[in-house]
């Protein structure tokens, strides 16, 4: 039994971090103290003013916990670690942990290579980035290694029998560090094919220095090569040669719009704002390397709704910096923050060199930190739009419909239709849709049992009442049993029905709800002579509707999946069928052998390949079986 005040008493005035749990042993806070005895007396002390929120989690709070540190630095680490681990309740939390993508030399080869990395590792590697767009990275790659025909290939070349080929302009008959030929990449002038010894490693060395330097932001020399290269062939009537390099130099402008100048400086560094609203907050990040601005990312945070923008950035700096893995030597902030020295100690000692944390007030970067503040309040503002445009194609157009047909609400709506062929497999499908979006764990599959040719009024009849019945006798059950209706039954019923029809599919189940005493409203979705929705039947006459209006779209959308789930279905059974009638003809395959094989195999042309081994795998199946089909397949 945890006695409280006892473990109160007992706690040190020490540097460490606590962890809170509730009765179900779940962890739900986790703090850093320099005291703590005195931080965590603060939560249970009357005196002390709490937040709605704190109040809250201290009222949940079973039992707690703490681990001693030597250090206050020591406690921060281990704070944020256990956060990452146990993402509590009551923490700011950072939504998303993502890795970025890195531009990767590979200076460590003989011969490197430029690749793609999304580590970065203390290597003999030279890393660009970090990049947001993985996209763009890729193509830059791309880029580079047509430019400056870096391989890509990853054989081992050390170097040595590739420098005596050259020498001796002979082509290498093989070995450790070639092939017999060179691979296609030379064909294509993408590579100059150093693992057969057609380029000195001096040259290859000087192709990837261009490289670098173009990673590093100089990109007036290769566009003034590659104009200088595209006359010169077009003047010697090498049109195909010279669209290559017109095409190369427009990459290349391509690449380079996308790094802006930022600061004249050159140093490595993020650029940190943050914006929020009453219920939200997002952190923009911009990355700044060698004083050009890479790219950009915003990040949301959550439970923020008692916190200063001071405490949601504090706790957005030790989450996102604890997991990057590459720190600038400069992180510039919109605001101070608690810990700030601290938090510039324990980065200093990640990277191995200083870490520094600036505010700046005027100038220049002042101005970065209000652009990538402006631009966090601009995500804020466009997903409120976008939240507010998918409210009117779902909650929206649902009161759209029920406007038009004058009902209350139709929070839950559910549409029904019926596939054959000429009445061969019938079968009929049941979607859902609550608040104006599909619900598939609700979604219903019906083969018809008692209709028996292509009638779809006595379909959807069977298909109704089986529906509706089963709900009636479920809930009856429940009620019976004092159990509550479970979640995606058949005892939910809907507020609105929607019938792929018009007057006769609202009759049928109009019917059938009238049999079972059931009011629910049915509308039928009619169509024209081209079979597009033209307006609503409801009450005996038929409603136009504005083929422009998001209810109109929502209309087209819960036909289109009702036909399609029905469709999807009687198109499976057929597939069984066929598979069925088929393995009938089979000497010695009865009803368990034929299940047993459509239970292993997706689809008759998997049988038919099957070896007289792999039929065998099948319990069922013997060794004569299996020939037998085998043999019925591959007969002559």
């Amino acid at each position: 039994m945890f006695d409280l005040q006892e473990e109160l008493a007992k706690l040190p005035h020490s540097p460490g971090v606590y962890l809170m749990h509730d009765k179900s042993d779940a962890i739900i806070y986790v703090g850093k103290a320099i005291d703590l005895n005195k931080r965590v007396h603060s939560y249970f002390r009357a005196s002390t003013k709490k937040t709605a929120k704190i109040q809250k989690m201290v009222s949940l709070i079973d039992h707690f916990e703490y681990i001693l540190t030597d250090s206050e630095l020591e406690a921060l680490v281990l704070e944020n670690n256990l956060i990452k681990e146990h993402r509590p309740k009551y923490n700011t939390m950072l939504k998303d942990d993502k890795t970025y993508p890195y531009i990767k030399v590979t200076l460590g080869e003989e011969y490197p290579r430029v690749l793609f990395s999304r580590l970065m590792k203390k290597d003999k590697s030279k890393y660009f980035g970090p990049f947001t767009s993985a996209a763009s990275v890729k193509d830059t790659i791309d880029l580079l290694c047509k430019l400056y025909k870096i391989r890509t290939c990853n054989r081992k070349i050390t170097g040595q029998r590739a420098e005596e080929d050259f020498e001796t302009g002979e082509l290498p008959a093989g070995g450790a560090d070639a092939r017999n030929r060179a691979c296609l990449n030379y064909h294509m002038k993408q590579c100059d094919a150093p693992c057969m010894g057609l380029i000195s490693k001096e040259e290859y060395a000087q192709n990837v220095r261009k490289a670098l330097d173009f990673l590093n932001g100089n990109y007036s020399a290769v566009l003034k090569e590659l104009e200088q290269k595209m006359l010169e062939a077009s003047e010697n009537m090498e049109f195909e040669e010279a669209g290559r390099y017109r095409d190369l130099r427009s990459s290349v402008l391509a690449v380079a719009q996308k790094q802006k100048i930022t600061d004249s400086d050159g140093e490595d560094k993020d650029v940190v704002a943050l914006a929020r609203d009453e219920e939200d907050a997002v952190v923009q990040v911009f990355f700044v390397r060698d004083g050009k601005l890479i790219g950009r990312e915003h990040y949301y945070m959550t439970h923020v709704a008692d916190h200063t923008e001071e405490e949601i950035l504090g706790s957005f700096v030790k989450q996102f910096y604890a997991g990057t893995p590459y720190l600038p030597g400069t992180i510039m902030l919109c605001r101070e923050i608690e810990d700030m020295a601290l938090l510039e100690e324990w980065l200093s000692q990640r990277k191995g060199r200083r870490v520094r944390f600036v505010v700046p007030k005027i100038g220049g970067k002042e101005k970065l930190v209000e652009l990538a503040a402006r631009n966090a309040a601009l995500v804020i503002g466009q997903d409120k739009e976008r939240i507010r445009r998918e409210a009117e194609r779902t909650t929206g157009a649902v009161k759209e419909i029920t406007d038009l047909i004058g009902i209350e609400h139709a929070r839950r709506i559910e549409a029904y239709d019926i596939s054959n062929i000429s009445g061969y497999e019938s079968v009929g499908s049941m979607i859902v849709f609550v608040d104006g979006k599909p619900r598939r764990s609700d979604y219903r599959k019906f083969k018809i049992k008692s209709v028996e040719g292509p009638n779809d009024y006595a379909s959807m009849k069977e298909v109704l009442t089986r529906r509706f019945v089963h709900g009636l006798d479920e809930k009856a059950d429940n009620k019976k049993n004092n159990k509550e209706d479970a979640y995606g039954s058949f005892t939910k019923f809907p507020d609105l029905l929607l019938m792929d029809g018009g007057r006769g599919q609202v009759n049928i189940a109009l019917e059938v709800l009238e049999e079972l005493h059931l009011s629910i409203p049915v509308c039928g979705m009619v169509k024209d002579d081209h079979h597009r929705t033209r307006g609503l039947y409801f009450a005996n006459r038929e409603l136009p509707i504005d083929v422009h209006s998001e209810g109109f779209k929502l209309i087209t959308r819960v036909q289109d999946e009702a036909h399609r789930f029905a469709i999807e279905y009687h198109r499976s059974l057929r597939g069984k069928s066929s598979v069925k009638s088929v393995l009938d003809e089979i000497s010695g395959v009865g009803p368990a052998r034929r299940k047993a094989l459509m239970r292993h195999f997706d689809s008759l042309s998997q049988i038919k390949a099957a070896t007289v081994e792999e039929l065998m795998e099948i319990p069922e199946i013997n060794e004569r079986c299996a020939n037998e089909i085998y043999l019925y397949f591959h007969k002559e």
